[in-house]
């Protein structure tokens, strides 16, 4: 920070987009709230999660991979609109995106719908470019990004098609999809055994997600890969999830939330199932939330926006590094007297 006033410049224009971002929504009368950092049931996302242990109470606890259920027990609760902005921990590999430990903002919307969210979010961007960047269209690397809207929206199946140049109905065919992948590095012994919706999520991964480059939004995901979204009415096979992408990269993720008890409790047993046969990123069973969902939750859209990956997008800086005022490093040695 001393020696980089480029550095310094980019941690003080994060402060001012989390500022905007946060008057944003106290403008759209949300509610800001705290939820807990320790968790009893690792839950919310999938991810592999941080052990931890409460002495006094004998027990374990996880550090939250995310907020998402408690903040829809508050939507039970009574509280139609909230928000966090908040660190969530994963105990996962470090990257030029990824931090073990990052910024983001998730809040959930009562009688909304996730097309609502996808209005809410483009209206967000378009209200940073305007104020806090003042220009609509941004650079990074190469790439010219043009902020102004209105934003892509394609479904997942659509958007497959496109950038592979297939029919709709060769996107339905599972061999279709298992020949897209033989031009990847994804594990074709893996493939094999995979289902329809989870082959079509990874052709989607390693054939479309980097070629996302101008600001979209990517709807129905299969139902199997989405265990707390609202099933579609029309096509159960999908549910009423968006995924925005800018950049070639998740930015956000967002639903119609499930609030059928029993629907949820079914989707946690598929997770347990999951992570029975050593999927450490699966979700355990959390029967406390079930129970509140019993009480009755209404129709509600929720999201998550990854703050720290939305700020090096802003401030074209090509290392999540650039944009925390502490990242994790590893430990620096420091000589001893054996060491002499």
């Amino acid at each position: 920070m001393i020696m980089s006033h480029e550095t310094r410049e980019k941690l003080r224009r994060r402060s001012e987009i989390i500022r905007f971002i946060r008057e944003y929504f106290y403008k759209n009368d949300f509610l800001e709230v705290e939820t807990p950092m320790m968790h009893s049931v690792a839950g919310g996302a999938a991810a592999k999660p941080f052990n931890t242990h409460h002495n006094a109470l004998d027990m374990e606890l996880f550090l939250r991979i995310a907020p998402e259920l408690h903040l829809k027990r508050l939507i039970v609760g009574g509280y139609d609109k909230v928000f966090e902005i908040n660190r969530c921990f994963r105990n996962e590999g470090l990257s030029l995106k990824h931090n073990p430990e990052f910024t983001s903002i998730e809040f959930y919307w009562a009688y909304a719908t996730y097309f609502d969210l996808m209005d809410f979010t483009e209206d967000l961007l378009v209200g940073i470019a305007q104020n806090v960047l003042k220009t609509d269209v941004i650079k990074f690397g190469e790439h010219e990004i043009n902020l102004k809207g209105p934003y892509a929206r394609l479904t997942m199946r659509e958007a497959v098609a496109k950038f592979t140049n297939s029919s709709m109905d060769q996107v339905n065919d599972r061999t279709h999809l298992l020949g897209l992948l033989k031009s990847t590095n994804a594990d074709q012994k893996k493939a094999q055994g995979l289902s329809w919706g989870r082959l079509l999520v990874l052709c989607f991964e390693e054939l479309v997600e980097a070629k996302l480059i101008q600001p979209t939004f990517i709807t129905e995901y299969p139902t199997e890969v989405s265990p707390l979204s609202r099933r579609n009415d029309e096509n159960p096979e999908f549910v009423d999830r968006f995924e925005f992408f800018m950049n070639g990269w998740e930015i956000g993720n967002a639903f119609s939330e499930l609030n059928n008890p029993t629907d949820q409790l079914d989707r946690f047993a598929d997770q347990a199932m999951q992570k029975e046969a050593g999927d450490d990123e699966a979700s355990d069973v959390d029967y406390d939330f079930v129970r509140a969902l019993e009480y009755g939750m209404p129709p509600t859209a929720g999201q998550g926006i990854g703050i720290d990956r939305l700020v090096m997008i802003l401030t074209d800086s090509h290392t999540i590094r650039d944009v925390i005022l502490f990242p994790l490093l590893k430990k620096e040695h420091f000589f001893s007297e054996e060491d002499v």
